[in-house]
C-alpha cells in the first residue's frame, strides 16, 4: 500500500512574508526610537526617527500591515521591552508619558498613509505612486501624529492646547520635513525598487 506524501501549505506564502515584514518594521521602529536627541525648542520630548518608521511602514507595508507593525511595536513596549524613545517601556509609557499621544498615533498614521499611497488595502508598488501623493500621505500622517501628540501632551502636562501645540508639534516641523525627504529618498532608492 502506498502512502501519499504531498506537502500541505498551512499558511499562504504571502501571509508569511507579510507577517515577517510586520515584525521587521516593528523592530526597525524600536531601533529608530534609540536614535534620540533633545530638541532645544521642546524640553521633555526628544527628536527620534520614529516618525520616519511610521512613514515607511505605511508606504511599504500598506494600511493593514503598516498598522499591524505599529501595533506590534506598541504591544512590545507595553509588555516591558524597552523599545520606546530613550529606552522607555511599560504600560506607563502609553498612558502617563508626555509622548503617549504620539505613540498611540503611530498605528493610525501608518494606516492612513498606507490607504492614501495604495488607494485602498491592495498593495501597489511605491514606484507607481507620484511624488505629490507620497508627500501628501506623509503630511496627512504627520497631522494625525501631531493632533494626538498635542492632545496627549496637553492632558498629561496640564497645559492648554495652544501651548502644547507650540511645544510638542510646531517645534518639530523642520525635523518632520527632513524625515519626509529621507523617506522619499529611501522609497526611490534602487534597493527598495528592486525588492
Amino acid at each position: 500500500m502506498e502512502t501519499a506524501t504531498d506537502s500541505v501549505d498551512l499558511i499562504e506564502a504571502s501571509a508569511v512574508r507579510n507577517i515577517a515584514r510586520t515584525a521587521l518594521f516593528a523592530a526597525l521602529m524600536a531601533a529608530f526610537a534609540y536614535v534620540s536627541f533633545p530638541n532645544p525648542l521642546a524640553p521633555g520630548i526628544p527628536v527620534t526617527l520614529q516618525v520616519l518608521g511610521v512613514f515607511l511602514s505605511g508606504i511599504l507595508l500598506g494600511p493593514v500591515w503598516g498598522t499591524a507593525a505599529m501595533g506590534l511595536y506598541l504591544v512590545t513596549g507595553a509588555v516591558g521591552i524597552p523599545v520606546f524613545a530613550s529606552g522607555g517601556a511599560g504600560i506607563g509609557s502609553l498612558i502617563a508619558s508626555p509622548t503617549a499621544g504620539y505613540l498611540w498615533s503611530y498605528p493610525i498614521a501608518a494606516g492612513l498613509i498606507g490607504l492614501i499611497v495604495h488607494r485602498g488595502t491592495d498593495l501597489r508598488s511605491p514606484d507607481s505612486v507620484g511624488l505629490r501623493v507620497l508627500i501628501g500621505a506623509m503630511v496627512a500622517g504627520t497631522v494625525v501624529i501631531y493632533a494626538l501628540g498635542t492632545v496627549g501632551f496637553a492632558l498629561l502636562q496640564n497645559v492648554g492646547l495652544a501651548e502644547a501645540f507650540v511645544v510638542s508639534a510646531l517645534a518639530f516641523i523642520p525635523w518632520e520635513a527632513a524625515k519626509i525627504a529621507a523617506a522619499i529618498g529611501i522609497i526611490r532608492s534602487d534597493a527598495i525598487s528592486a525588492a
